[in-house]
């Protein structure tokens, strides 16, 4: 089961870089979303599924589950809906500035092959 859920991290993670490096801004926001989603996925997998268990050690129970994964996830959570907005603003402010949604750095290239 664990190389079943890295290996479906990895793939996520793969798909989020890809779409990172293409030169249109709507893919490298879904790339940032995906890679988001990846990094959501490790820490949430570092702490262990456990079922019917204490959220936190008590007397009397043997095990427990820990909660510092479930913090990091909610807080990670935040963190990239705010980043994904600024992403998002910063975009459609480029491509009100320049009609073109490239992301490279000649902005007279709308990326069509010169013949």
């Amino acid at each position: 089961m664990e190389l079943l859920v890295a290996s479906a991290i990895g793939v996520i993670m793969a798909a989020g870089v890809y779409l990172l490096l293409r030169a249109r801004t709507l893919p490298v926001v879904l790339g940032l979303t995906l890679v988001t989603y990846a990094v959501n996925l490790f820490l949430f997998v570092t702490g262990r599924l456990t079922v019917d268990q204490a959220p936190v050690l008590n007397q009397g129970h043997e095990s427990f589950a820990d909660p510092l994964p479930q913090a990091l996830v909610l807080t990670a959570i935040v963190i990239s809906f705010g980043m994904t907005a600024v992403i998002v603003v910063m975009a459609l402010k480029s491509y009100v500035e320049s009609d073109s949604d490239h992301v490279d750095l000649d902005p007279q290239d709308d990326g069509e092959a010169d013949s």
